[in-house]
């Protein structure tokens, strides 16, 4: 089966690819031809998830599934939540936001988070959910190389790395974003669709 992962990060695409082991083979939006930036205007990341999905579907008619990610911090009040990606404001920037993220929890002691991804696949016309979540908390300070956006800070629950620090088949296995490929991959699996 191919399938178009409407994203423009490439390390997502790499994440997810890992994560298939090759049993779908993942096309990009440059694969299908779409250059433009997709629409997130949603105030839910299920909202986003589908708009994107929903709209690389509508002009591209492939098979697509998208995601939206947030990171929720429980003593920002669930901050910077579906707004993740533009933290800081535009144009989107992993250090800045990073930097922002952890001015704002300088002074704080509750440090626990929640990273939460939303699947939104579009099979054939037909619309199916997915969700993923990894609790852990903030660390005063970035750790790590690897992975990309707040990783370098979030430590998931069990682990005494950060996700930056975890080779992407260790995180694909505790994640969110692999959890909800997880549900994904067992879904299309099943072929009951």
């Amino acid at each position: 089966m191919k399938i178009c992962f409407a994203t423009n990060n490439p390390k997502k695409i790499e994440e997810v690819a890992a994560a298939l082991q090759g049993q779908i083979q993942i096309v990009s939006l440059q694969d299908i031809g779409c250059t433009v930036e997709l629409p997130e205007t949603g105030d839910t990341l299920d909202a986003n998830a589908f708009e994107k999905a929903r709209y690389v579907f509508e002009h591209f008619g492939v098979n697509c599934f998208a995601d939206d990610t947030g990171l929720e911090v429980a003593a920002l009040n669930g901050a910077p939540g579906v707004y993740s990606g533009r933290f800081a404001g535009e144009p989107r920037s992993d250090a800045r936001n990073l930097s922002l993220l952890l001015e704002k929890m300088k002074d704080k002691t509750e440090r626990s988070a929640r990273f939460r991804t939303v699947i939104a696949l579009i099979l054939d016309g037909k619309e199916y959910q997915f969700d993923g979540i990894a609790e852990g908390e903030i660390i005063p300070y970035p750790k790590g190389e690897g992975g990309f956006g707040y990783d370098p800070v979030f430590q998931p629950q069990g682990e005494e790395r950060t996700f930056a620090m975890l080779s992407i088949q260790e995180k694909n296995e505790i994640s969110h974003r692999g959890k909800a490929i997880k549900a994904l991959i067992n879904f299309l699996s099943a072929g009951k669709f």
